[in-house]
C-alpha cells in the first residue's frame, strides 16, 4: 500500500532523477518494514495446540488409531475421507480435497465452510500463526 501509494504520487509529479530515486529508495524500505515477517512455525507450539485443541478427538504417533475422529499420521497429501477405519461423511468422502498445507489451513480455520456437512464439531482456529504451528506439527508424523 505504502509503495503503491508513493509510485502514484511519484507518477503525478515531476522530480528530478535523483530525488526520484531518493523516494523510490525510500518507499522500498518503508514497505520492507510495513511487511508482515513470520518465523518459521513452532513445532513445539504447534504440539501444544494438538494436546489442547485436538488429543481430544484425533490421534498421532504410532499407536494413533481412529476412534471418534480419523487419526492424523501421514495425513499431508492424503486424500480427504479416504481412511478405511473411519466413517466420513458423503460430504468429506465426495469433496476431492486433497490435504496440502493451504487445504489443511483453511479446514482447521473453519471445517464447516471448507467442507460443509463435514461431521467435525468444531469452531476453527483463526489465528494463522497457531494453524501453521500446528500443521508442522501434524508434518512430523509420516
Amino acid at each position: 500500500m505504502i509503495a503503491r501509494s508513493a509510485s502514484l504520487f511519484l507518477s503525478a509529479r515531476l522530480c528530478a532523477p535523483a530525488a526520484c530515486l531518493r523516494a523510490g529508495a525510500l518507499t522500498f524500505a518503508l514497505a520492507a518494514f510495513a511487511a508482515p515477517a513470520f518465523a518459521a512455525p513452532d513445532i513445539e507450539a504447534g504440539k501444544a495446540l494438538f494436546a489442547s485443541r485436538c488429543a481430544s478427538c484425533h490421534s498421532v504417533g504410532p499407536m494413533a488409531a481412529s476412534g471418534f475422529a480419523p487419526q492424523l499420521n501421514g495425513l499431508a497429501n492424503r486424500r480427504a475421507g479416504s481412511l478405511t477405519d473411519f466413517d466420513y461423511s458423503k460430504e468429506m468422502k465426495q469433496s476431492g480435497i486433497v490435504w496440502n498445507d493451504k487445504m489443511l489451513a483453511a479446514f482447521i480455520a473453519n471445517p464447516g465452510k471448507t467442507v460443509p456437512g463435514t461431521k467435525m464439531r468444531f469452531w476453527g482456529i483463526g489465528n494463522e500463526r497457531k494453524v501453521a504451528d500446528l500443521i508442522a506439527y501434524l508434518h512430523t508424523f509420516k
